[in-house]
């Protein structure tokens, strides 16, 4: 009984990491794009967009990611035998990168919070787009463990970030023409 607790708790708390860090980079990319705006619209939105990503993030996002590791810590306890197949140093690798984006995003907040972040919104977008290559990646891990289809998720993966960039280009590309149909 309680693995499945630990499981269920496990996966609450990775939606709801992952639903935080998906909006607060998306809230950071509001926020750059926030300082080109005049004055008095330039300070109500940047200290709007201070307000919200510092409740998302210490609210949502940090408790999200507490409750993730915690479930982890407690079915690895329950599961030792994982802790000597491959499959779960990965998993724990990518993980790892995962706080550290976390914890970087922290970071950019207090940066902008200051008015001292010098990531542009279109480097953002790019940076935003990093958890959903992980998440990708971790849950076919944690779905397929030792039978873990390294070629075609190799691929997938690979497809994954090619999509993304011309998404992102292609958007910007849309972004850019319709600046250029309003200023004329």
């Amino acid at each position: 009984m309680a693995y499945s607790w630990f499981k269920a708790l496990h996966i609450i708390g990775v939606v709801v990491w992952f639903a935080g860090l998906f909006y607060l980079v998306r809230l950071f990319i509001y926020h750059v794009e926030a300082q080109t705006q005049p004055e008095p619209a330039r300070g109500i939105l940047t200290a709007q967009y201070s307000l919200m990503e510092k409740r998302l993030y210490n609210i949502i996002t940090t408790p999200g990611m507490i409750l993730t590791v915690a479930m982890a810590v407690g079915l690895l306890v329950l599961q030792r035998d994982w802790l000597h197949d491959w499959w779960l140093h990965l998993k724990l690798t990518l993980v790892v990168l995962l706080l550290g984006y976390h914890f970087y995003c922290g970071r950019l907040l207090h940066q902008l919070a200051e008015g001292q972040c010098t990531w542009t919104s279109g480097q953002l977008r790019a940076f935003n787009e990093a958890p959903t290559v992980l998440l990708f990646v971790i849950v076919l891990l944690a779905v397929f463990k030792n039978n873990f289809p390294l070629g075609v998720t190799t691929w997938a993966v690979v497809g994954l970030v090619v999509a993304m960039g011309i998404a992102i280009q292609l958007y910007a590309r849309k972004r850019r023409l319709d600046k250029e149909m309003v200023s004329q």
